[in-house]
């Protein structure tokens, strides 16, 4: 009986041992969610500061004014605040040229681009390089030659050759080293060459 009695109370000590132990886990448990709540509130209530900073972008002809974090990238901001999605995001790391546009003339990957340095500046993308209607020479010339298959990496090629052909360019050798920073998976290499090749006249 003696030992019955003292085998219930070690078997009632270890319960509540056991039940501290897990109301003390919970509590920790409970602390660290309360902490990183208030983390996230933090950080949610500093993006909302970073909103104030003004951006004044030139895209496509058209004055546009923004309040993107300071973080946002050019390519995030044209896509997703100004819906141009011919503006494509391809790796994201600067290395496929999906993403290529033209500020004040000059290519640039938009991907790897923070939007307020380019406060002020002229934007072009794939959408505002027709002209009433009409479609730009590079832009006829690629339809003709047929010189895209799935057409993702088509408005970044334009658009680079576009400021390939303002730098200018001598020979097909030439339109190939200029268009190397722009990958085409599908392998229509040869014919943007040629098609690029026709607009400079060579």
């Amino acid at each position: 009986m003696r030992q019955r009695i003292g085998q219930s109370r070690h078997s009632s000590q270890t319960y509540w041992r056991v039940s501290l132990s897990f109301c003390r886990h919970r509590r920790v448990r409970a602390g660290a969610t309360v902490g990183t709540m208030h983390s996230l509130n933090r950080q949610n209530h500093g993006e909302k500061r970073m909103k104030t900073h003004v951006l004044s972008l030139n895209v496509n002809g058209e004055a546009r004014t923004l309040t993107p974090l300071p973080t946002a990238t050019l390519l995030d901001v044209l896509r997703d605040e100004l819906r141009l999605t011919g503006v494509k995001k391809g790796c994201d790391l600067g290395a496929c040229g999906a993403c290529t546009v033209l500020a004040d003339g000059r290519r640039i990957k938009a991907c790897l681009a923070l939007a307020h340095s380019y406060d002020g500046r002229a934007i072009t993308t794939i959408e505002g390089l027709a002209s009433d209607g009409v479609l730009h020479p590079l832009q006829d010339a690629f339809i003709r030659h047929d010189a895209l298959q799935c057409g993702y990496c088509t408005p970044g090629q334009i658009l680079s050759a576009v400021a390939l052909l303002e730098e200018g360019v001598d020979s097909r050798e030439a339109i190939r080293e200029g268009l190397s920073g722009n990958l085409c998976r599908c392998g229509a290499q040869p014919n943007i060459v040629a098609a690029v090749a026709e607009v400079a006249g060579l």
